[in-house]
């Protein structure tokens, strides 16, 4: 399984700083997308934060680190477990859409059991 999710990115002087900023507007959208990843696990990304530190741009490509809550709610079951985990996500800058395509790792999704 591999993610991917699409912001608007008009073209910027300084893309790093302008990625940070998109980033920390769209915390919501990015906790979508990461919540993907877990859906299986029937778990939550919520307060996702970028670690600026982590972000790398090399022309139009680059890949950045994300640190969020992982949460784990499930009332039957009296579960309600949250820690911090975090990802890399490459990234890609197409300046003629003026769009950024997040690109999650590749997770291998477990095949059924035998009986």
């Amino acid at each position: 399984m591999k993610e991917t999710w699409t912001f608007d990115f008009p073209k910027s002087e300084n893309p790093k700083d302008q990625l940070i900023q998109l980033f920390a507007l769209k915390q919501n959208e990015l906790g979508i997308f990461l919540s993907y990843y877990y859906k299986s696990e029937g778990a939550v990304v919520e307060n996702v934060e970028v670690d600026p530190r982590s972000l790398q741009l090399i022309g139009q490509t680059g890949s950045v680190r994300f640190d969020f809550d992982l949460v784990h709610f499930n009332a039957c079951l009296a579960i309600h477990d949250k820690k911090r985990e975090s990802m890399e996500v490459q990234l890609q800058l197409d300046s003629g859409k003026e769009t950024v395509l997040l690109i999650g790792p590749i997770w291998q999704e477990r095949e059924m059991d035998e009986i």
